[in-house]
């Protein structure tokens, strides 16, 4: 069935939330606990660690239930995305949250960043895998995702701003001048009001941001009911038994885990290495403007070259600017044009996995005709994986921050803070996506592949 413009952008809209709320996270939450909420590195690892572990948990037990779950009148992952919202937004505000406690703060932030994961989980799981039920025409998929990827690079972009724009105007004491002089003094006495106020603020807008999302996509888009029940048990040995899909899922999870070691230690980076203070937020925008416009160029790279050719080039792209802006001594322009760099990789790690799993799933009902239905576990598994990278990079990041000395609540951290940030945004990606690459190279659907699966299927549905 052809889709719409209209349905194209309703679907592509409901995948702004997970992005907004997880760029905002990713980029500020770290920052947040350390310098806002004076948490204690280790324990902010361990926040940070357990919370993305725990989110990675609940993706393949959430696909388990969406594959049991009855179809209704809405469909059959409608009703999950519906209901999870408003909890779901409930918790992403109180992580914002400075409690009136001492003693309980570290709990409080574990508690409500894992019941936020377990929600979104409710949400981003049946929403990507609602991709293979909106058509069954593979044109039409494609261009739903080039659609959807870039409303989702846009909500990174909304995400960056908001949070940002927002937190950027309530200064700190050190940018006003109070304890300038004395860069290693903490400054626990000194978090003003307005920070946290900023904060909270910010969660609200994303959180409103979050629900009319979910109120677009539930009455802009329509789940059609091609599959039949089947055992999860039996689909997920046959999912994981697929050799194209491990393959994919290993190497962009090596890329994955690159690009969030970026994320997650570039603001603190920029904030403290490099010293702009005043800048790190427009910088970041810089970044997530960088891989909105340059979406459609991916998109047009892709179909014209090829899928694994936009790989090779787009996943890599931003290495040496990642190795020049350590290297190069510290100068808002570098700092500036490396932005706009990165901004183009993180378009491609973007669009191409969310592009290529389609692929693997045809794929797969094409060697095996009989067993049908599995687009839940191939999605939920490949999430997983991702928010496993995801965890494993800001518990590292943490933890390597705790040992070299990192301090709360300064001006300027010791020399070995500003090497490790230096290894975890330049050496530490470069040689992750290296490795990314280089499993790549086993992946065995090309476009010719690609184009005989698409054949196979048409003839299996007439």
């Amino acid at each position: 069935i052809a889709l719409t413009v209209w349905s194209k952008v309703c679907f592509a809209i409901g995948g702004a939330p997970y992005q907004i709320t997880a760029t905002a996270l990713g980029f500020f939450l770290q920052i947040f606990l350390l310098d806002v909420a004076l948490l204690d590195p280790l324990n902010a690892s361990v926040i940070l660690f357990a919370g993305r572990a725990w989110d990675a948990v609940t993706d393949p037990a959430v696909g388990f239930l969406i594959s049991r779950s009855p179809w209704t009148r809405h469909g059959r992952m409608m009703p999950w995305i519906l209901m999870s919202t408003i909890p779901a937004v409930m918790c992403y505000f109180l992580i914002w949250v400075v409690p009136p406690i001492e003693q309980g703060k570290m709990m409080w932030y574990l508690l409500f960043y894992c019941l936020f994961q377990t929600l979104q989980t409710c949400f981003h799981v049946p929403y990507s895998a609602l991709t293979m039920f909106i058509s069954n025409k593979q044109q039409e998929r494609d261009s739903a995702t080039a659609y959807r990827m870039t409303v989702e690079v846009l909500g990174t972009v909304i995400g960056t701003a908001v949070q940002g724009q927002i937190v950027g105007m309530a200064n700190t004491p050190s940018e006003d001048g109070f304890i300038s002089h004395q860069p290693l003094t903490p400054l626990s006495s000194y978090v003003s009001l307005s920070q946290r106020r900023a904060y909270m603020i910010a969660s609200a807008v994303i959180s409103l941001i979050y629900v009319l999302c979910a109120v677009v996509l539930f009455f802009g888009v329509r789940e059609q009911d091609t599959q039949k029940h089947v055992s999860f048990q039996t689909g997920l040995r046959l999912v994981m038994g697929h050799g194209p899909y491990v393959k994919l899922v290993l190497a962009f999870l090596f890329t994955s885990l690159a690009f969030m070691l970026l994320e997650g230690n570039f603001a603190v980076f920029i904030k403290y290495t490099l010293g702009f203070r005043e800048d790190f937020q427009n910088i970041l925008l810089v970044i997530m403007l960088s891989a909105t416009l340059t979406i459609p160029m991916w998109q047009w790279f892709l179909c014209r070259f090829g899928k694994k050719t936009a790989v090779y080039i787009g996943i890599p792209w931003a290495g040496p600017f990642m190795i020049l802006v350590v290297c190069v001594k510290s100068s808002l322009l570098v700092s500036y044009i490396v932005s706009i760099a990165a901004g183009a990789s993180v378009a491609a790690a973007f669009l191409l996995p969310w592009s290529m799993l389609p692929d693997v799933v045809d794929d797969f009902k094409v060697q095996n005709p009989t067993s049908q239905g599995h687009e839940a576990i191939f999605y939920s598994f490949y999430v997983f994986f991702t928010k496993f990278a995801s965890g494993v990079s800001l518990g590292v990041s943490t933890l390597a921050l705790s040992f070299a000395g990192y301090v709360t609540g300064v001006c300027v951290q010791s020399d070995s803070v500003n090497l490790t940030l230096k290894i975890l945004v330049s050496a530490a990606p470069v040689s992750l996506i290296v490795l990314g690459l280089l499993i790549f190279k086993m992946y065995p659907i090309n476009e010719e592949r690609r184009q005989y699966n698409n054949k196979q299927l048409q003839l299996l549905l007439r």
